[in-house]
Parts: C-alpha cells; structure tokens; sequence
C-alpha cells in the first residue's frame, strides 16, 4: 500500500496533503455526528423493573393495565419547550402546562398520555425523549411520574 501510495504522490505532489486532510476530516465528522444516534436513558432498564416489580407488589396502581404516564422537561428558554411541547402533541401526548420555575430561572414543560407501559417500554421512551431533547437542543429531560388512569380512559381499555 505504501508503494503506491508513494507512486501518487510522485506524480501529484500538491493534491496528496489536501485530499488526505479531507478524507481525515470528513472520517471525523461522520464518526462524530452519526445519523441515527441513541441516547442511553438516565435509568437503567434493571431499575425500571424494579420500579415496576415494586408498583405491583404494592398494589396502589395496576401497573399492567393503562396508567397516565408524565414526562417533564426543563430549559430556560421556553421558545424551545413550545416547540417541543408541539411536537409532541403532534405524537398524541396531552399538553399539561409550561410553568415558569423562578428558584431556578427555567420553565418546565409537562405532557402526559394514559397508555399501557411495560419497564421496557418505559425504557424504549426515555430513549425516544432524550433524543427529542437534542433535537430541540432542551436543557433537559426531567423525569417522568405515573398516576392512575381516569376512569373513562381504564373502561376503554380492553
């Protein structure tokens, strides 16, 4: 390889360094910036299932039928959380509120959905979300919280 590598320089000197700086750069970006990147979410699949394992044995809710599933996110500037927010109301998520959070000067959006969740599931959305905060360049994914489902939304459930 280096012998021919050697043969094309001796007979374009000038456009060797130029085409390697180029061929380096561009292997750089393309690692750097991969098209379609996940994010590994802040909890851990083993602790989702014991989040789950927990909520069943306690009884409070029923984690195997449908619950309301919130999710909370954070950033000083709420043009982006609006943006957001309307993203994922386009994905059938209900707009709780934008609610300015002046201890710590940032706004915190909220949605939620009644939906039928598993630990892996949960798992499989907070990847989906993380990535929906570096799309809209949001400060942060802030958790999620789960209460009962409305009556009306348990009933239609099969």
């Amino acid at each position: 390889m280096f012998d021919l590598l050697s043969k094309f320089r001796a007979g374009r000197p000038a456009l060797v360094k130029p085409l390697a700086l180029a061929t380096i750069v561009a292997l750089l970006v393309a690692g750097a910036f991969p098209a379609r990147a996940q994010f590994a979410p802040k909890i851990p699949l083993a602790k989702l299932q014991a989040m789950f394992a927990t909520m069943r044995a306690q009884g409070r809710v029923n984690v195997d039928g449908p619950l309301r599933w919130g999710y909370f996110f954070v950033d000083s500037d709420r043009a982006k959380l609006d943006a957001l927010a309307r993203d994922l109301q386009a994905k059938g998520y209900r707009l709780v509120g934008i609610a300015k959070d002046d201890r710590r000067a940032l706004f915190r959006l909220h949605v939620d959905r009644v939906e039928l969740m598993t630990a892996e599931s949960l798992y499989a959305r907070d990847i989906e979300l993380e990535t929906l905060v570096r799309k809209y360049h949001v400060l942060s994914y802030d958790g999620m919280d789960v209460r009962p489902a409305p009556a009306a939304a348990s009933a239609a459930q099969p």
